[in-house]
């Protein structure tokens, strides 16, 4: 996911700027560019083409290419001269956020920080059900990691974000057998070879961040399914831990031209039903993707007090 589609929520901080080693980042684009020329598309396919359905030689939809959130920006990260972010949400002059993704009305709107600049608008309170619903054994530790999200979300310190929470990727690299996502996130570069050639999941892969993936296609639509997930990161934001059993089913389907996008979280320990995302549309883009600036943590010095932002997403 991009930067902006991706931002994860900060404190009452000074700006957080962005830290990872792309040089395997690098490697993967080069090596799997060099595949897709040998594989390549298929030309014959003419009618598909003016329906905008490009197709590899395996006959799977082709979703090569940089995606960009085809909508506006719900996080304007807006800066001031000397650096700081006043509002992340409902910043003036920036297009008010609609009922679907979440927004409140200024009855109900929790008031802007005293930080912000004087024309800010209040934050607009984010909808329940983007939440993922624990059991009620689990939900005092939930609160608990909330009230503290900004000592405790590895996420505020550089951290990798983890799946579900990084979101969908910013470019695919895509050939028979294989698809590689790349991600320009605010903590650096990642990226995820996945198979798609109907092979298991490893016996010997180790928990990671990403964690273990393999792909399968059910039609035109690919379906992802990851285990092997190291414990400190969050679903999203707001304390939603999850265990080393978490399990992620991601699908991926182009529809008129667009990429929809969605990831359910599977953990039954300790969520009391799955949790799916809210679902993602991407566009494709013309520019390039970018490395990202390295994350440097420069802001749990400058920490007023816990609060923080609700997250749109």
């Amino acid at each position: 996911m991009s930067p902006l589609a991706n931002n994860r929520p900060h404190s009452s901080l000074t700006p957080m700027k962005s830290h990872l080693n792309s040089m395997r980042l690098a490697s993967v684009v080069v090596g799997v560019i060099a595949m897709t020329a040998v594989h390549g598309a298929d030309d014959k396919m003419p009618a598909e083409k003016a329906a905008g359905v490009q197709r590899l030689t395996d006959g799977h939809p082709n979703l090569s290419g940089v995606w960009v959130p085809d909508a506006v920006p719900m996080f304007q990260n807006r800066r001031l001269p000397n650096g700081t972010i006043p509002c992340v949400v409902g910043c003036p002059g920036a297009p008010p956020l609609g009922a679907e993704e979440g927004a409140a009305s200024a009855a109900t709107a929790a008031p802007a920080a005293a930080s912000a600049i004087p024309s800010a608008a209040p934050r607009p309170a984010m909808r329940g059900p983007q939440r993922p619903k624990y059991k009620p054994e689990f939900q005092a530790k939930v609160k608990q990691l909330d009230d503290k999200q900004v000592q405790e979300d590895p996420a505020l310190r550089c951290g990798n974000p983890g799946l579900p929470r990084i979101g969908a990727p910013d470019a695919i690299v895509q050939t028979p057998g294989q698809i590689v996502f790349l991600y320009s996130d605010l903590f650096g570069a990642a990226f995820r070879m996945i198979p798609t050639d109907g092979r298991p999941h490893r016996k010997d892969a180790e928990e990671t961040y990403l964690g273990d993936s393999v792909g399968k296609w059910e039609g035109d639509t690919l379906v992802i399914d990851s285990v092997k997930f190291v414990e400190d990161t969050w679903l999203i934001d707001d304390g939603a831990f999850h265990t080393p059993n978490l399990r992620v089913v991601e699908t991926l389907k182009l529809n008129g031209g667009k990429l929809e996008y969605q990831a359910t979280a599977h953990d039954p320990e300790v969520l009391a039903e799955p949790w799916a995302m809210r679902p993602r549309v991407l566009k494709l883009s013309d520019k390039p993707l970018n490395e990202p600036v390295p994350c440097v943590e420069l802001d749990m010095d400058h920490v007023v007090d816990g609060t923080h932002h609700d997250n749109a997403r």
